[in-house]
């Protein structure tokens, strides 16, 4: 049975760093610790753990901090978790189960990695990472920001899922500050970078820079298809936001380009249509999203009430708009079906109800 060595990296995490080691302490062979200037109990929190705690100054490149917490391990595999992430009771038991029955040639665990939920708790937000490397140097993080271990060797991917449960805003302002102090040094960003820089200047709401940033890296031969897929959804909204509807949608499109449709875009595209009251054309790639396979193992991120609950209730919305009240009242039951207790489902439903008792009335 392989071993296990966790690795993290932590800097004034007192609030949650018990939350996370307790969810997995006792599966893992090791644990280390690489506090990167806490001035809160993060040190002293963690030493009740493990005596393998190492100080390391921040230099605003978290592959440099993951590298170093790696060379401290000394089992067979390396995993990583941010202090705000938990493995739930109900994966426990997968996990071990995993660990037992792993080969040994096994170069690379994918793991989903859940980032957002709705009303019920249940994941909206989701994609794989890899979560176990096989303890080698030529396993190493790249990227000073949305650091990443290119996968290479013998992969495995495990449905088992690390739930992200962030409490607190954090530093909105830290990943933005570090690339920009990258270009002021005159470092170029990769393509992987590029997508990401650009990512964060829509999300500072500057959506023109953001634009540019994004389209020069579409326009690379280089970079992920995933990464290019999602880059026309974010460039997308930054001319949405900037009024340029039409070049948001044709950007949408460009999307289809790279690979066959995502249900993601596909939503996009339709929403697109229905808020420019194009029902017809958005039931078209509503009813597109629900035929598009849901990919069980893919690396890009995924929402996935886009492959159902999402055109279900659009076209609710559109056939509604159309007229077709009995054809809408059957979507929003479809999408009931997914989510019981969603407001939106509920309040349509409350619609219906009253537009039934007119009729009677």
């Amino acid at each position: 049975m392989p071993t296990i060595s966790l690795c993290m990296i932590v800097k004034n995490e007192e609030a949650h760093i018990a939350r996370c080691l307790d969810s997995v302490a006792e599966l893992v062979d090791e644990i280390i610790i690489v506090d990167t200037g806490s001035i809160d109990r993060t040190v002293e929190m963690v030493s009740s753990y493990t005596s393998q705690v190492y100080l390391f100054p921040w230099k605003d490149d978290f592959s440099e901090a993951r590298n170093y917490s790696f060379s401290k391990a000394t089992m067979d595999y390396c995993m990583w978790m941010d202090a705000d992430d938990i493995l739930e009771e109900t994966e426990k038991e997968k996990f071990l189960e995993l660990k037992q029955s792993l080969s040994l040639d096994t170069d690379m665990v994918m793991m989903k990695y859940n980032t957002a939920f709705d009303e019920a708790g249940k994941p909206s937000f989701s994609y794989f990472r890899e979560r176990w490397i096989r303890n080698s140097a030529q396993y190493r993080w790249i990227g000073a920001v949305h650091e990443v271990i290119p996968p290479n060797g013998r992969i495995v991917y495990s449905d088992i899922a690390i739930c992200h449960k962030k409490e607190g805003a954090g530093d909105p302002d830290r990943n933005l500050r570090i690339y920009q102090k990258m270009l002021a040094e005159g470092k170029s960003l990769d393509p992987r970078q590029q997508y990401y820089y650009g990512r964060e200047l829509y999300y500072h709401k500057q959506y023109e820079e953001a634009a540019l940033v994004l389209e020069q890296f579409l326009r690379s031969e280089e970079g992920w298809v995933e990464n290019k897929i999602e880059a026309c959804s974010v460039c997308a909204s930054c001319y949405y936001k900037m009024g340029q509807d039409q070049t948001a949608l044709l950007t949408l499109l460009r999307s289809l380009s790279y690979d066959l449709p995502r249900a993601e875009l596909c939503c996009e595209i339709g929403k697109h249509f229905l808020e420019h009251g194009n029902f017809h054309n958005a039931i078209y790639w509503y009813e597109a999203a629900l035929q598009t396979p849901k990919k069980e193992y893919t690396d890009g991120f995924m929402l996935p009430d886009c492959y159902d609950y999402v055109p279900y209730l659009q076209l609710c919305v559109c056939y509604d708009k159309l007229g077709e009240q009995q054809k809408a009242k059957e979507y929003n039951e479809k999408a009931g079906g997914c989510k019981p207790y969603s407001p939106a489902y509920l309040y349509n439903r409350q619609y219906f109800d009253r537009l039934q008792l007119k009729a009677v009335d």
